[in-house]
């Protein structure tokens, strides 16, 4: 199951590191950026497994805790003294369930309008000139959501429905050459 659990988690963050997340929807490449990817994608993975049976549970458990591992790992690459390491990931795991219930609230809304206020706090910091990159990341969100009725999540990433996704997802915009 720990394997599983890992492969899982993988496929989390391999669907959280599309360029088109921080290239075309300009979420920041920085550490707290990449959390609130792999947050949104952890919890889209866990949503799945929901009422499952005991084997799903035990999955959603275990990545969890893999989760949970990777942040204590990535802080303590970054130079997070030891001391103040436990009480870090304490606070990314409260973190991640505080942004799992926004999601789910949002995506039971069934309406964009308010998951795309809650994404805007998360991800863009309440910017109101991040409006329209809200708008398309909870758009990709729903459908990610929705094609997930229908896919693992594993799948979902390794045949690039994720990708799909989001590319018809993200505003097209124009580029400068000034």
């Amino acid at each position: 199951m720990s394997r599983k659990a890992e492969e899982l988690y993988g496929s989390v963050v391999t669907a959280a590191r599309q360029p088109a997340f921080y290239g075309h929807l300009g979420v920041p490449d920085t550490p707290e950026g990449r959390f609130e990817l792999v947050a949104l994608h952890l919890f889209l993975a866990l949503e799945v497994l929901r009422g499952k049976g005991a084997a799903a549970e035990q999955l959603a458990r275990r990545t969890i805790e893999t989760f949970v591992v990777d942040m204590d790992d990535c802080m303590r690459e970054m130079g997070v003294g030891d001391l103040t390491v436990p009480k870090k990931v304490k606070r990314a795991a409260a973190a991640f369930y505080e942004r799992a219930a926004s999601y789910r609230n949002g995506l039971a809304e069934g309406g964009s309008p308010q998951l795309s206020k809650t994404l805007r706090g998360y991800v863009f910091g309440g910017s109101e000139d991040r409006e329209g990159d809200a708008t398309a990341l909870a758009v990709y969100m729903q459908a990610a959501s929705s094609a997930l009725s229908d896919h693992a999540f594993d799948v979902f990433v390794k045949d690039g429905i994720a990708s799909r996704l989001l590319a018809s997802a993200t505003p097209k915009r124009k580029v400068s050459t000034t």
